[in-house]
């Protein structure tokens, strides 16, 4: 077996045991580019070795979606299958886990008029919000796994030839997952420790709002009340650990939705369906970002944003250090997977219940200061440019990183 299918076999492995945690008996409901059959193949046989009972996959198919944006009437675009995310949030809360194969083109959707493709994409969203929920509250383990799909690779590299970029793009994949290592599970066990002291540290503190300084941001995240940081592997609501992302550099924990003051300016890029995001540019006045700017992409992002009143309200504020290994490739990856876990990032939209201590939902959920949407959507903000200090009520501010790295 060579170095690349080695590695490979190594990532499907560490997608069933350390990303789902799969339990003895356990369904999969998988979704996919139809790119990534093969590696698809390969995770479900590293699942059934490890004990699921069945790997359902769902593929998408960026040429379908082409045509169907390019051909059906307008008010089709209302249209999304309800039908199936319905079936998928059923399977969730009846304990079915969810895999999701990561990697597309991010300019799968380019050329198309952008207000056919946000109205598509805010209907995928309100269809979509029986599973989202069912995730967003922990119901069961989850996780995300890169593939080197040949549209992205070629976007990362496009002086490459399409060969070359997919296998630049894996050895990158392998790099940032720790796949590469001789013992990736000990890798990881040894990562999931790092972060977890991490979230102690910031637990402890229990800090009333962040401090986020560099150019073009000056904004402050006030934090939920009772708001708990996670990180690394993640207890469900029935007590099992899962790491929901692979990659993942990030602790992150639930903005209060009506206290964010300031300013802010991306620094990364945002693949956005299909759509590349450039240059964003936020003002938030009580929680609200009353003004939203964008270089490039920002018709198909203010469309979703108008999705419902949470959208323009934050439901995730994340701390990544810039020396991390996804940084340290020194690729702006066009994958928000990859570039939300090398920059300290904000969500417009959902927030997680595991964020906040008791899990509440509901009034209480809105009260202690959640925030409730059909979307979450990732933007990047930190770099080696930015600071970040904690705050205390009284104002006594902390730093906590300094030129992006962390600092306590």
């Amino acid at each position: 077996m060579d170095a690349f299918q080695r590695n490979l076999e190594r990532l499907a492995e560490l997608a069933i045991r350390v990303g789902l945690n799969l339990e003895e008996g356990q369904e999969i409901i998988a979704t996919a580019p139809i790119e990534a059959v093969d590696f698809v193949r390969l995770l479900a046989e590293k699942a059934y070795k490890a004990g699921a009972s069945l790997f359902t996959v769902i593929y998408g198919d960026n040429a379908l979606t082409r045509k169907r944006l390019s051909l059906v009437p307008e008010e089709a675009l209302d249209k999304a299958p309800a039908w199936l995310y319905e079936g998928m949030g059923k399977a969730f809360r009846e304990g079915a886990a969810r895999l999701a194969v990561s990697g597309n083109d991010p300019k799968a959707l380019e050329g198309l008029p952008p207000e056919r493709v946000g109205r598509a994409q805010k209907a995928n969203a309100r269809a979509y919000k029986p599973a989202l929920e069912a995730i967003t509250e922990f119901v069961t383990n989850w996780t995300i796994v890169p593939f080197a799909h040949p549209g992205w690779a070629k976007a990362v590299f496009p002086a490459l030839s399409e060969e070359e970029a997919v296998r630049r793009l894996w050895e990158a994949i392998f790099q940032a997952t720790r796949a590469d290592q001789e013992d990736p599970i000990a890798a990881w066990e040894a990562h999931n420790r790092y972060l977890h002291e991490k979230v102690a540290y910031l637990n402890a503190r229990r800090f009333h709002a962040l401090h986020f300084q560099g150019p073009g941001t000056d904004l402050v995240v006030g934090l939920a009340e009772g708001h708990l940081w996670q990180g690394g592997a993640t207890p469900t609501k029935k007590g099992r650990l899962c790491n929901p992302n692979l990659p993942t550099e990030e602790v992150f924990t639930a903005p209060h939705r009506e206290r964010v003051e300031g300013v802010v300016r991306a620094s990364r890029p945002l693949a956005l369906g299909g759509t590349l995001v450039e240059g964003i540019f936020a003002r938030f006045e009580r929680g609200v970002a009353v003004e939203v700017r964008a270089e490039k992409g920002e018709e198909v992002l203010k469309r979703l944003l108008d999705t419902d009143e949470g959208a323009r309200r934050l439901g995730e504020v994340a701390l990544v250090p810039a020396d991390n290994p996804i940084a340290k490739t020194g690729l702006v990856f066009l994958d928000t997977l990859f570039d939300e876990n090398a920059a300290s990032h904000i969500a417009f939209g959902q927030a997680y219940q595991e964020t906040l201590e008791g899990r509440p939902s509901g009034a209480e959920f809105l009260r202690r200061g959640g925030n409730e949407s059909l979307v979450h959507i990732d933007w990047m903000i930190g770099s080696e440019e930015v600071d970040v200090d904690g705050l205390y009520e009284d104002g006594t501010r902390i730093p906590l990183m300094r030129r992006g790295r962390w600092v306590v």
